[in-house]
């Protein structure tokens, strides 16, 4: 599938854009979308071929408490503005996966809108999960539940047929509207399995090969990623253990991780990520910022689908403990520097070698400062060393012998050196 040959770029459009904090839904339109339209070039040199972009629906405020799916957010654009590019998008091959967030909605959305205004009479009550006998901090007279005590998102009945069918004819409507080729399912694991499945079955009939991630933060991740449900989920795991790995000086977390995710799933390209919109930026989370080349090699190299957050290809920082605007900024274009070029190399190889892609993994020599593995697929033969040691490392295998100096990286293809990265 596409999906799985292609490096992700992970953008948030209303934190992109610059959007206003709340929406006023006053009619009036922002046309911001063009700020992604300017960023198509740079997506096309750095060797993206698929953007995930964040919620982007009507929405009153953060875009995960939706009020409208069948609407751009007018703090973006208009429809016409969102299919126009994601046309451009496509005529440049980069392929478009939007977020569906299909748990709960926003206190604006429409059909509890008419159950805060009719109560027990609205036609919508069992389309939510609503108590009348009770009360909620909006004083509504009612209380509903939300998600993890979230009030401002209130939790969809998906068991709901009427439910399920808004939901699904949404998805039709964004395929024939925008040509969107798969979803990304916000809080996947909160998702009934059974309406997963019949997205699953629907959205494939729209498209053979349209793509459905999940975002799955912990668990067993067979349960999302099987052939009846989704396509791949949220790699929290690896996430941690690559970062933590550096941080603690211990390679043997992130190798265990690996090994225990390719006896357990695989075969599965699970969605591989340094940092995104609910987590510090890579380049904060990192104690040592030197050692952020080093990383995105082990990243683009391991198992798994490459994904960058948009602006983190600069070295930009973020910390979760400053709020979502320090996560999700207005955009800047930086000047390229060697972490972007060095990202822009990786991308070119994760285009050019399959192994790095479908290769069989193998450990090759594991130290606490020290990884190295191979991704095998046919007549390629890819290793990875990573050497954050302050001393040289020698590594043989297959009859091939290579000395990878201390606070360095470097990727041989068929004994050939195709990067060469120190801090």
């Amino acid at each position: 599938m596409w999906a799985e040959e292609s490096n992700f770029y992970h953008i948030y459009p209303l934190g992109l854009c610059g959007a206003e904090d709340k929406n006023l839904f006053n009619g009036e339109v922002q046309h911001n979308l063009c700020k992604i339209n300017e960023q198509i070039e740079h997506l096309k040199n750095l060797g993206i071929n698929a953007i995930y972009f964040g919620p982007i629906f009507e929405s009153t405020a953060h875009g995960y408490d939706t009020a409208d799916y069948y609407k751009i957010d007018s703090r973006l654009g208009t429809n016409e503005e969102f299919k126009e590019l994601c046309l451009k998008l496509h005529n440049n091959g980069i392929k478009v996966v939007v977020d569906g967030v299909f748990n709960h909605v926003g206190r604006n959305f429409w059909a509890f809108n008419d159950v805060k205004n009719n109560r027990e009479n609205s036609q919508f009550c069992d389309w939510f999960y609503i108590n009348f006998s009770s009360n909620n901090s909006y004083n509504d007279g009612f209380s509903y539940q939300d998600w993890e005590g979230c009030s401002d998102l209130v939790k969809l009945n998906l068991n709901n047929p009427k439910v399920r069918e808004h939901l699904l004819n949404a998805v039709k409507y964004w395929v024939e509207t925008f040509d969107i080729d798969g979803l990304r399912l916000d809080v996947a694991y909160c998702l009934d399995e059974d309406f997963i499945r019949e997205l699953h079955n629907y959205s494939k009939s729209l498209k053979s090969d349209f793509w459905l991630l999940g975002e799955a933060v912990h668990g067993d991740y067979n349960r999302l990623v099987n052939p009846e449900m989704l396509d791949s989920v949220t790699n929290y795991e690896c996430y941690k253990g690559m970062y933590s790995s550096f941080n603690d000086k211990n390679m043997f977390e992130i190798a265990h991780s690996v090994k225990r995710q390719e006896s357990l799933y695989k075969g599965k390209r699970l969605y591989s990520f340094l940092d995104n919109h609910d987590v510090s930026r890579i380049a904060t989370n990192l104690n040592n910022k030197k050692w952020l080349k080093l990383l995105y090699s082990l990243m683009f190299t391991l198992p798994g689908v490459p994904s960058i957050y948009y602006q983190s290809e600069f070295g930009i920082e973020g910390a979760k403990n400053q709020g979502d605007k320090a996560l999700r900024p207005n955009s800047k274009f930086f000047n390229y520097n060697d972490l972007t070029n060095h990202i822009k190399n990786l991308c070119e190889l994760n285009n050019r070698f399959k192994a790095f892609i479908y290769g069989q993994y193998e450990e090759i020599k594991l130290k606490n400062e020290f990884f190295c593995f191979a991704r095998k697929l046919n007549e390629e033969n890819a290793v990875c060393a990573i050497n954050i040691s302050n001393q040289p490392e020698q590594i043989s295998y297959n009859g091939f012998e290579a000395v990878i100096p201390p606070n360095s990286e470097r990727i041989f293809v068929n004994n050939q050196c195709v990067s060469a990265s120190c801090t």
